[in-house]
């Protein structure tokens, strides 16, 4: 049976939501998710919907019908087939200016699609796709919240300088060099810039900061944290750090990766009392011994500790050591405790 046969079917069965938003106005939800669809002739598209989900189908051109939905706040077109002429006359559609989440993610985009139009974008992803340039950027409403731009082909952080309400941001798997143009970022929460070509930590003094990813980049030091004093999960994995240093403001972490590094010990944490997960698998570190001295301060918060392929993890009672180090661990590597 073809999609033009189900729909409505489908539609009466729960396709189409009928919700209520959190300040009691209406919403109408058409999930056509995993569709296969090549077009939206066959749909009807209800002039009441709030959302409209086109995740995963064959979608090349964007059905003009959507232009008038004015009701509209969020557009899902993931995972589909628009190239930059393909999604291009969505800029000039002020009937939907009022759109708040513009999902353009796993495309076949080459730069920014203009968007300067929708002045209430909260939410705005075009992650995997082939952008090679953040400029456009300088178009988006400055009261976005959310910029998702990971797996591309970017190699400058730029024309972001005016999102001074952005909470989170996702630059991974790019080909950034340098960590720039983040001043005016002050209600950042959330940086995300694993799997980038990054040598140095540049976080302009971001003190709200919570969260920071810089995995798979090409860092030696970790010096550059000292101002995050509101960090709590900072990932530093697959690098090349050889000291744990800059670490002793950061008094509200609770989680510290550092996993697949050059660690030959493990130093300069003491002042972490918050401390619960701590990833040092996959160093260099040669005996336990300091260890319960190191993280003395978080020795009763700590419950997860990964110190696997090490050379310390091959040594006798070496489970039994740790857990009498910390008496309220629930995990050592792989194996968890009631």
């Amino acid at each position: 049976m073809d999609n033009e046969t189900l729909l409505p079917e489908e539609a009466n069965n729960g396709l189409i939501d009928d919700r209520m938003e959190e300040d009691g106005s209406p919403s109408t939800v058409l999930d056509l998710t995993s569709w296969q669809l090549h077009d939206l002739d066959s749909v009807d598209l209800t002039p009441s919907l709030t959302e409209l989900d086109l995740t995963s189908n064959r979608l090349s051109r964007i059905d003009p019908r959507i232009g008038h939905l004015k009701n509209l706040k969020k557009l899902s077109l993931r995972q589909n087939l628009f190239d930059d002429a393909g999604i291009q006359p969505i800029s000039s559609w002020g009937e939907i200016s009022g759109l708040e989440e513009l999902v353009l993610r796993d495309n076949k985009l080459m730069k920014i699609p203009d968007v300067s139009i929708f002045k209430n974008l909260l939410v705005f992803d075009v992650s995997f796709n082939e952008i090679s340039s953040l400029s456009g950027l300088s178009k988006v409403s400055n009261i976005l919240k959310e910029l998702y731009v990971s797996k591309n082909e970017v190699t400058k952080m730029e024309e972001i300088e005016h999102f001074d309400q952005l909470q989170i941001l996702e630059l991974g798997s790019n080909r950034l060099r340098l960590m720039e143009n983040l001043e005016n970022l002050i209600s950042l929460r959330e940086l995300w810039l694993g799997r980038n070509r990054i040598r140095a930590v540049n976080l302009c003094g971001l003190k709200y900061i919570k969260k920071i990813s810089l995995q798979s980049n090409r860092l030696t030091s970790m010096k550059g944290f000292e101002e995050c004093v509101a960090l709590e999960e900072l990932y530093l994995s697959h690098n090349g750090i050889s000291k744990l240093e800059g670490l002793s403001t950061l008094v509200n972490l609770r989680l510290l990766d550092v996993s697949s590094n050059k660690l030959t010990s493990v130093d300069n944490i003491e002042n972490l009392t918050r401390l619960e997960d701590l990833w040092l698998n996959d160093n260099q570190i040669a005996s336990l011994e300091g260890l319960a001295e190191a993280v003395t301060g978080s020795r009763e918060h700590l419950t997860t500790i990964y110190l696997e392929h090490n050379p310390c993890a091959s040594s006798p009672n070496y489970l039994v050591s740790l857990r009498q180090m910390f008496p309220n661990v629930q995990q050592i590597d792989s194996e968890v405790f009631a």
